[in-house]
């Protein structure tokens, strides 16, 4: 199994678009399209029908954003990184941010 570079949990930054520059956790990870959702980014109003247990009219939501344009916080200064795989000794592999070097701590 390859190692993602982007995954649910990750603190991430948006690098282009409207909302360049806003912080969030990512909530969902959509592979096959290539996009994620980022908590309070790429927020989209949509009209909702009332149903018996929601409430009718106008939500906002978030809306995929493609993973290109988001880019990984780094742990050590909270800047935008890419991401790069190592191979430790015992021979698991881990992320790293390329701009640090650290870990990048897994959410378990």
């Amino acid at each position: 199994m390859g190692l993602a570079k982007i995954k649910k949990g990750d603190k991430v930054i948006v690098l282009t678009g409207r909302d360049k520059g806003k912080h969030g956790e990512v909530i969902e990870v959509r592979p096959k399209e290539d996009r994620a959702l980022v908590r309070g980014v790429n927020m989209v109003r949509r009209h909702q029908r009332q149903t018996a247990n929601d409430e009718g009219g106008i939500i906002s939501k978030e809306a995929p954003i493609h993973v290109s344009n988001l880019g990984i916080e780094d742990p050590r200064d909270g800047k935008p990184s890419r991401v790069g795989i190592k191979i430790l000794e015992d021979g698991t592999k881990v992320r790293i941010a390329k701009r640090s070097g650290e870990v990048i701590a897994e959410k378990k």
